[in-house]
């Protein structure tokens, strides 16, 4: 059977595009899922919080350094060779977790997991740029975005449901092993069904190494300091020493990366690409906007379990009613998006910003026993929000950008997504645990309504950033579409 797909065949096009993107799916799950088992995993291996931290953030970390040199690989080769090499990787990585004797493998394993994560999520990315085009690119990146919103929004619901089906001490692990026979069955389909994007060129491969090793250092030193914050009274404050590197590097990355482009060559990132308007701005936008999404689902998650007292899966399905409405809401942005452009957008951050200021209020003023249906009922409405933030936007950002460098520019945005979810993660976190460990004794359920209220302040003021850069995109475009003072007086009756 031919591995090729015909891209006028529609069939064949959607077959592969729902393989690529339920792939990227069980990556984002990782995300979330994981979120919930850690006082499980606390419990079963003795971790200590910075290990934690790492188990979580480690995976972003990995994730983001992947994505730029795996997006430009896939731009100049075949995104289906990266895809299967990346979901085989995955599925091993998955199984070393499931399969754990202590802390210290799965944090290696995590690592390396996101590292697969990182391999195959730009091929899905350029796949949907190359093979989609017009109002149709809108509905693809429509879906992508339902399904990775499902995603985000489920995990944790799924995370404690495989936890109470294991039992506390090993549930754990079921959210590893769920990984491999959905990994090994997608390998097989990604065989038969993803198209061969490898282009007839006998060019060697442009992958700047320098640039890769610029990047990568510049990415560790910027996010080091905040996989090491826990909110204790034990975080090393010399860790915040990393961002000087975080500078030099840059500096030395943006430097070398003009000299390397003046040289005629390909650089690892094509700085012209920023000067897109449509992509610089949505970047930013999407990047703030995931430091807060999943700050927002793992302080309730927390607040949920450790103050109001409910079970992983009790608390994992309050955000349940958010994953259905978001995912209906993506689909519908998708198809809206070419009309409305961006004040769908906008409409969307005002929304988010309401639901968190909500839950923010429900946490401190609604009894306890009726604190997990209050908060399920804002966040349903911040479902509608949350669904026409990340496709409209995604389907924005890469509108004016060329089909070549697709998967580049798509995991450029994505990285920017990992950046802001470890950074999120990190002030969020740090700022609940830091509420909760200065309370005198026992910590009660007015110490937890406190570290969840400052928590979700960092989340607010998150998305009224993003807010304030739709609207300064919103303005750009408008000021980009109107006519000249010449083409008025051309078209003019007169």
């Amino acid at each position: 059977m031919s591995t090729t797909t015909d891209p006028t065949d529609e069939r064949k096009k959607w077959r592969a595009f729902w393989v690529a993107v339920a792939v990227a799916g069980v990556t984002i799950l990782d995300l979330s899922k994981v979120n919930v088992a850690l006082p499980s995993i606390e419990s079963a291996l003795g971790a200590g919080s910075t290990e934690l931290q790492v188990i979580v953030s480690g995976y972003v970390l990995t994730f983001g350094l992947a994505l730029v040199p795996m997006g430009r690989l896939g731009d100049q080769r075949s995104r289906r060779t990266l895809f299967i090499i990346g979901l085989s990787l995955f599925t091993l990585t998955s199984l070393i977790c499931a399969l754990a004797p202590n802390a210290t493998v799965l944090l290696i394993g995590r690592l390396l997991q996101g590292i697969a994560a990182g391999i195959q999520m730009p091929q899905v990315l350029g796949l949907i740029q190359s093979q989609f085009q017009g109002k149709e690119r809108g509905r693809a990146f429509g879906l992508f975005g339902a399904t990775i919103g499902i995603c985000t929004a489920i995990g944790p619901t799924l995370g404690g449901l495989l936890i109470a089906l294991g039992g506390e001490p090993d549930g754990w692990r079921l959210i590893f092993w769920m990984n491999v026979p959905l990994c090994v069955i997608a390998i097989g389909l990604a065989i038969f069904l993803l198209p061969d994007t490898r282009p007839a060129t006998k060019e060697p491969l442009h992958l700047d190494p320098v640039g890769v090793v610029l990047l990568g250092g510049t990415i560790l030193c910027l996010l080091l300091p905040f996989l090491l914050t826990t909110g204790g009274s034990d975080d090393d404050p010399r860790r915040w020493w990393s961002l000087v590197g975080f500078v030099l590097l840059a500096a030395a990355l943006v430097a070398w990366e003009r000299h390397y482009a003046a040289q005629g060559r390909s650089p690892l990132i094509p700085f012209k690409l920023f000067g897109i308007s449509s992509f610089r701005n949505g970047t930013l936008l999407v990047a703030i906007y995931f430091t807060a999404l999943p700050s927002m689902f793992l302080t309730t998650t927390l607040f949920l379990q450790e103050g109001v007292g409910l079970t992983p899966l009790l608390a994992g399905l309050v955000g349940m009613g958010f994953a259905i409405v978001s995912a209906i809401a993506s689909y519908v942005g998708g198809g809206l998006v070419g009309r409305i452009g961006r004040p769908l957008v906008i409409g969307g951050l005002v929304i988010m910003l309401c639901c968190t200021v909500g839950m923010s209020l429900v946490a401190h003023f609604v009894p306890q026993q009726l604190i997990p249906f209050a908060l399920a009922a804002v966040m349903l409405l911040g479902g509608v929000g949350g669904g026409v933030v990340v496709s409209p936007n995604q389907t924005l950002t890469l509108a004016d950008v060329p089909v070549s460098q697709g998967g580049l520019a798509g995991s450029m945005g994505q990285l920017g997504q990992r950046i802001g979810t470890a950074i999120g993660t990190a002030v969020t976190l740090s700022l609940f645990y830091a509420a909760v460990y200065s309370t005198q004794g026992e910590p009660g359920l007015d110490a937890y309504r406190d570290a969840y209220n400052l928590g979700m302040v960092a989340v607010s003021g998150f998305i009224a950033l993003a807010l304030l850069i739709g609207v300064i995109d919103a303005g750009s475009r408008q000021r980009r579409a109107r006519p000249t003072p010449v083409a008025q007086g051309v078209d003019s009756p007169g």
